[in-house]
């Protein structure tokens, strides 16, 4: 039976939810797995709330749809905690990473599950320090290759290269680089 692994990002327009999908499906391609990514949004603005999605497997996806029962939630903006249900479709075990400074413990009071797993990781305060802006996508992509089998390190920093490469410059994607080393040390799980 094939195995497939579906992931659901919730952010806000500007802060990477689409670019992370992307760069996590190219990691993923580049190991031989199917994949698809593609976001959901309304109106085109810089912080509105938006969504995007990853499949992969092992086999073909014929799926056509949002995602609907993901096993990992990241989490890019803390405020979306109270206004979106980032629970929705869960099952029991399923992964939640949340960008916040906040304890594992600290967030799971505020979700509308108990029985999943929760991460943290402070994605904001990683990319101001090694990008210098606050666009925590490619950190939550390191915490992700903590807590997860969908992407390693090394996955994430080919795949942001091979995304970002010809968009940003040599000392931004070093910054990129660091980040996603960083995260993935400084994830909480809880």
């Amino acid at each position: 039976m094939a195995k497939l692994t579906e992931v659901r990002w919730h952010g806000r327009g500007g802060q990477g939810a689409k670019t992370a999908s992307y760069i996590l499906a190219i990691a993923a391609a580049e190991h031989g797995l199917n994949v698809q990514a593609f976001p959901e949004y309304g109106a085109e603005r810089r912080g509105a709330p938006m969504k995007s999605y990853v499949r992969i497997s092992d086999a073909p996806i014929r799926l056509r749809c949002a995602v609907q029962h993901p096993q990992i939630v990241v989490v890019l903006d803390p405020t979306l905690l109270a206004s979106e249900n980032v629970t929705e479709g869960l099952e029991s075990g399923a992964i939640v990473m949340v960008n916040t400074p906040e304890s594992p413990a600290e967030v799971r009071t505020k979700l509308a599950m108990q029985d999943i797993k929760v991460c943290t990781c402070d994605a904001t305060q990683i990319s101001l320090d090694t990008i210098g802006r606050n666009i925590p996508n490619t950190p939550m992509l390191g915490a992700l290759a903590k807590v997860s089998d969908v992407v390693t390190v090394e996955g994430a920093k080919q795949a942001v290269k091979g995304q970002l490469g010809g968009k940003l410059s040599e000392a931004v994607l070093e910054g990129n680089y660091k980040a996603i080393t960083r995260a993935y040390e400084e994830v909480q799980v809880g």
